[in-house]
């Protein structure tokens, strides 16, 4: 009687578990029709990372992305902007994408301290807080390399305007012999949308100011302001960019020295924790050694 309840008890259980994971894949198929398309037409394609995740990012984005204030997604959208991957997701993605990460951080934790055979409720928070801002720490370092590209290109760029405009073309003309001739890079997509905005017919000076705005850079803004400046006084425009490149590369000349002498003292560290170390331990090795055999 006992083995024939034990066996009900597991039919039971079996039944409970069909019927749970036949309602799961109604819930998920149905969740999945709510969802919209992604349409990736006009977008960059994803990295091979974010692509076996994107299901999840686009699901924590429609049911929860779109519930964020509108300053947020504005503020979002800004730095998403500045570091070049506007074009790889929106404002409510990059919300799911972090509430992605925190969830499968808060996954792998859970599944480490079970193999470990411990637990901890610290551990998992912390994980989840972490993968929560993972994102931002690889947005934020994005941005920066971004930006760093942008100045060390922008006194090239410049060279290329000067001589443009000094030889009779126009501004105009003279970003399309720069986007033809610079170097590729963000800086070159920058001017190119100054061109395409141009093209569309805003002018020239709102797009050229959308170049400051859009990258918030103190070096492009600068060169955007004495442009505007140069064009409304009357002024040279060609000596006024032959003055922005030769203090563009000034300042590129000092950023190396600052980095030159930085270095030492970057080294300080490295020094006496590894390299000291190690050398008095292969030196005095030695002597101690023939200390304690003399004695």
């Amino acid at each position: 009687m006992f083995e024939l309840d034990i066996v009900a008890l597991k039919m039971l259980i079996g039944m409970a578990f069909f019927v749970g994971l036949v309602c799961f894949v109604f819930s998920i198929s149905g969740i999945k029709q709510d969802m919209p398309t992604d349409d990736r037409l006009y977008m960059d394609p994803l990295p091979g990372t974010l692509r076996s995740i994107w299901p999840l990012v686009n699901f924590f984005s429609f049911y929860i992305g779109d519930r964020f204030p509108v300053e947020m997604l504005v503020k979002i959208s800004k730095d998403l902007q500045r570091s070049g991957v506007s074009y790889l997701m929106t404002p409510e993605q990059y919300i799911g994408l972090k509430i992605t990460g925190a969830v499968l951080m808060a996954i792998f934790a859970f599944i480490s301290m079970l193999l470990l055979e411990t637990y901890s409720g610290y551990a998992l928070f912390f994980a989840a807080v972490l993968g929560f801002f993972l994102p931002k720490i690889s947005l934020r370092d994005l941005k920066k390399k971004r930006e760093k590209a942008i100045i060390r290109a922008l006194p090239t760029y410049l060279d290329f305007l000067t001589m443009a405009v000094q030889a009779g073309m126009n501004m105009t003309g003279s970003i399309q012999q720069a986007v033809d001739k610079g170097p590729q890079g963000p800086l070159n997509v920058e001017f190119k949308k100054v061109l395409r905005d141009i093209k569309a017919g805003m002018p020239r000076t709102d797009s050229i100011r959308e170049l400051s705005e859009r990258n918030n850079i103190k070096e492009i803004t600068a060169f955007v302001t004495s442009v505007i400046q140069a064009e409304k006084t009357g002024a040279s425009v060609g000596n006024t960019l032959k003055v922005q490149a030769d203090q563009r590369r000034v300042e590129r000349f000092q950023r190396a020295e600052k980095l030159a002498m930085e270095a030492p003292v970057k080294l300080i560290f490295p020094l006496v924790v590894f390299i000291f170390p190690m050398t008095f331990l292969a030196l005095g090795f030695p002597i101690v050694m023939k200390f304690m055999y003399e004695l």
